[in-house]
């Protein structure tokens, strides 16, 4: 068992890996096993864990009123655009009912807004 360390060329980021070595019988070679142990720390020279996908382990977790908070806000917002909504389809009824008059009004006089049939 040894310890790899490989720099990552887009990110400028050393990660260090666990290496284990082993010969494989069917291929007749050797093969190793890697697993990651966390990013190697420039400025300090320290090993900082990560979970195996580049992230660290101790990951910052909200708490649940945080997110109680959060869903009813985004509840309310949504009330609050389903009512607007509910009254701009009325209004838009409305308008289409008063269109509808004046153009009955006008009867047979030829008008550019007058619907194309």
């Amino acid at each position: 068992m040894s310890i790899i360390k490989q720099k990552d060329k887009r990110t400028g980021i050393t990660y260090v890996y666990e290496s284990k070595s082993y010969w494989d019988k069917e291929k007749q070679q050797p093969r190793s096993n890697r697993k990651l142990i966390g990013k190697l720390d420039e400025g300090t020279g320290e090993v900082v864990p990560t979970d195996g996908r580049g992230r660290k382990r101790t990951a910052i977790k909200k708490p649940a009123s945080e997110d109680t908070a959060l869903c009813a806000e985004l509840k309310l917002k949504l009330t609050e655009r389903e009512l607007l909504i509910h009254q701009l389809t009325v209004k838009n009824k409305a308008l289409e009912k008063e269109r509808a008059a004046m153009i009955k009004e006008i009867g047979g006089f030829p008008c550019k807004y007058e619907e194309r049939r």
